[in-house]
C-alpha cells in the first residue's frame, strides 16, 4: 500500500518542498495548515476547465481545502487561504471519488492536492478506478512526492507561475518557485510523458497553466523560455482571465491583463514553439 509512504512522510512533513518538518500524523499543522486529515471544501462535474478535460460529461472535481502556497491574488482564496471546507475521514473521501466516477465524468481533478496526497493516495487504493486521475496544482511540488505518485496519476496539471525568484517570494511566498517548478515539471512528463488524447479528451500527459499578470509580461517571457527546454513537449495554457482578488491591489495587481500584453505572450510562445491549447477562448475573454 504505497499510502503508508506518504503517511510516514506526515510523522516530519516533507510532501512539498517547505519540508516544515512539523509531526502532522500527531496532528500538528504545516505551513498548509492541514493535519492528519482530508479537508475538502466541494465537489462535483465542473465545466468551467479546459475542454479536453471537460468533454461533454464534465471534469470530477475535487476542491481541496487549503494550500502549500500563499498567492496573494487567489480567485479561489476562501478555499485557498481562508480555509473554507470540512474536515472528512479517508472513507469519506473515497466516497467522493466513487460518487464523482458514478456521475459519468471524464476524470477526477484533485485541485490543490499536494498537501493531502497521503489522504487521496489512501482513498484511492481504497476504489475501483475507472477514469483518469489529474493532480491540478500550482508547481510548487516535490521532486520526491512527484515520483512516488507514479501509477495513481494520469494527468498532471501544474501552474507555471514565476521565472522571477522575487515575484515567487513577493506574491507566493516561495523564492525557489521557478527552480522547483521547473525540476518538478521535467520529473512530471519523465513518469507520464507525452500527451495522449482519445476523442478529444486527454487521457494521459502533462498541461501546464500559465496565468500572466498584469505588467509582468517579461516573467511570463521568462516562464515560456523555461517551458521551451522541456521534453517532450506538454500542452500548454496561456491564461488572460487575472483578476485583482484577494490582497492583489495590496501588491499593485489592479487591473486585468491587456490584450496586448496576452498577444505579446502567445506569440513568443508560438515561436519558441510551445503546444498551446485554449488561445481563441481567451482571445474572445479579451
Amino acid at each position: 500500500m504505497r499510502s503508508f509512504v506518504f503517511y510516514d512522510r506526515l510523522k516530519e512533513c516533507d510532501l512539498c518542498p517547505r519540508t516544515c518538518g512539523v509531526n502532522r500524523s500527531k496532528g500538528e499543522k504545516g505551513a498548509c495548515g492541514v493535519s492528519n486529515r482530508p479537508v475538502v471544501s466541494s465537489w462535483g462535474p465542473h465545466f468551467g476547465e479546459e475542454r479536453i478535460l471537460v468533454g461533454k460529461r464534465g471534469s470530477g472535481t475535487v476542491f481541496f481545502t487549503f494550500c502549500n502556497l500563499k498567492c496573494v491574488y487567489c480567485q479561489n482564496y476562501e478555499i485557498s487561504q481562508l480555509g473554507v471546507g470540512r474536515e472528512i475521514t479517508v472513507e469519506e473521501l473515497a466516497g467522493i471519488f466513487v460518487e464523482l466516477q458514478n456521475m459519468g465524468v471524464e476524470n477526477l481533478n484533485l485541485v490543490t492536492p499536494t498537501h493531502q496526497v497521503p489522504f487521496i493516495v489512501d482513498a484511492l487504493e481504497r476504489i475501483e478506478r475507472k477514469i483518469p486521475v489529474v493532480y491540478n496544482c500550482g508547481g510548487y511540488e516535490s521532486v520526491e512526492t512527484i515520483d512516488q505518485l507514479k501509477g495513481f496519476v494520469d494527468i498532471y496539471m501544474p501552474d507555471f507561475k514565476y521565472s522571477d525568484p522575487e515575484l515567487g517570494m513577493k506574491f507566493s511566498g516561495v523564492r525557489d518557485y521557478p527552480q522547483v517548478a521547473f525540476e518538478t515539471l521535467k520529473s512530471m512528463v519523465k513518469q507520464v510523458g507525452e500527451p495522449v488524447l482519445k476523442d478529444g479528451i486527454m487521457r494521459k500527459g502533462v498541461l501546464v497553466r500559465h496565468l500572466i499578470l498584469p505588467g509582468y509580461v517579461e516573467n511570463s517571457l521568462g516562464v515560456i523560455d523555461l517551458l521551451s527546454k522541456i521534453e517532450p513537449k506538454p500542452l500548454v495554457n496561456i491564461m488572460a482571465q487575472f483578476r485583482p482578488e484577494y490582497q492583489a491591489k495590496k501588491y499593485g495587481l489592479n487591473r486585468p491583463i491587456a490584450r496586448e500584453e496576452y498577444l505579446k505572450v502567445v506569440e513568443y510562445a508560438q515561436k519558441r514553439g510551445l503546444n498551446l491549447i485554449e488561445t481563441e477562448r481567451w482571445l474572445r475573454w479579451l
